[in-house]
């Protein structure tokens, strides 16, 4: 397991510097090819420099807003969802962080997510589906999960992986729009075939980068969820509580209303179900497959398929569903 926590952190930094490579060269290639000369191309890149800096310290700042408000989720106390509360109480403490913030989204497909700056600074949110469907061994595996990502700092990753993607699409989609327009082709009888050669990389350029970007995105999100899996069941020392849990919201067919494909690789697992789990995923899944999650957390066990066969109902559990009191969302209303 801590094997493949080291190299799932190694890749992702790297996939992280491609971004921002991706993000450099774009912005050189744009200037040189609106410039016609290389001194154009570095002043424009220091130029998205640093609207890329100050974008990503409002993205730093006030991202968990901007995703918890854009996910209707709504701020809850002990009393409205106590058992809730607790769970998300004990796996704070058994990882050794503060308890984040407690959020329950108005909606009944299961599912939920973490998000923040630090542990100082977060915020975890679940479904009123989640609650009513989950075992508390169960909802005890996904929070657990969702700490991991708040423990490891996925949280603030996820975070400046999202502002640097946006920042490449942003450039892309403005250079292009103005290339289109008619802006921005200074006097290219004085640059020569050089200067055609450029601006045509850069076109290329501005069409590719925001789909390798994002296909890098994608792979940072899918190896972060590996990661949590492994350093929730740390935390609870029971894989089964969260691959049942994984079981049961494959097994619902509900999307989540409010998610977006912008917020879609914040969740435990894919909200868009617009398409079936595959053994692999491919480049725009922001997920890994959850069968393929389901295996390992049973591999963790010692347990075979069989060990799903029967998932334990919140009844067996000695628990009722998880009811939002008063004054919470709950699923409908």
């Amino acid at each position: 397991m801590y094997e493949q926590i080291a190299r799932n952190k190694r890749d992702s930094i790297f996939l992280v510097a491609i971004i921002v490579v991706v993000l450099l060269t774009l912005g050189f290639a744009v200037g040189v090819a609106y410039f016609r000369t290389y001194t154009g191309g570095i002043g424009l890149l220091g130029v998205f420099g640093i609207v890329a800096i100050v974008w990503s310290l409002i993205g730093y700042y006030g991202g968990s807003g901007i995703v918890l408000a854009a996910s209707r989720a709504q701020r809850i106390t002990r009393d409205q969802a106590p058992i809730l509360w607790d769970v998300v109480e004990e796996m704070s403490i058994a990882a050794g962080i503060p308890m984040p913030a407690v959020y329950v989204i108005n909606d009944p497909a299961p599912n939920a997510f973490a998000t923040g700056r630090d542990p100082q600074h977060a915020a975890v949110a679940v479904t009123a589906g989640l609650l009513q469907m989950m075992s508390r061994d169960e909802l005890q595996g996904v929070i657990a999960h969702e700490m991991s990502h708040v423990r490891n700092f996925d949280i603030r990753f996820a975070m400046l992986v999202g502002v640097l993607v946006g920042m490449v699409a942003l450039v892309s989609d403005f250079f292009l729009r103005s290339t289109f327009l008619g802006f921005g082709r200074r006097d290219s009888n004085n640059s020569g075939g050089a200067g055609a050669i450029f601006f045509l990389v850069a076109i290329v350029l501005a069409i590719l980068a925001p789909f390798f970007a994002l296909m890098v995105q994608m792979a940072v999100s899918r190896h972060r969820e590996y990661l949590a899996d492994a350093s929730g069941v740390e935390l609870t020392r029971n894989p089964l509580g969260l691959a049942h849990a994984l079981q049961k919201i494959a097994g619902d067919p509900r999307s989540l209303r409010v998610a977006t494909r912008a917020t879609a690789h914040l969740y435990i697992a894919n909200p868009l179900k617009g398409k079936k789990d595959k053994d692999s995923a491919g480049l725009f899944d922001t997920h890994p497959p959850i069968q393929k999650r389901i295996e390992i957390l049973l591999a963790m066990a010692h347990a075979g398929p069989d060990a799903l066969a029967a998932a334990p109902t919140a009844a067996a559990q000695g628990t009722s569903p998880q009811q939002p009191a008063a004054g919470a969302p709950s699923p409908g209303s």
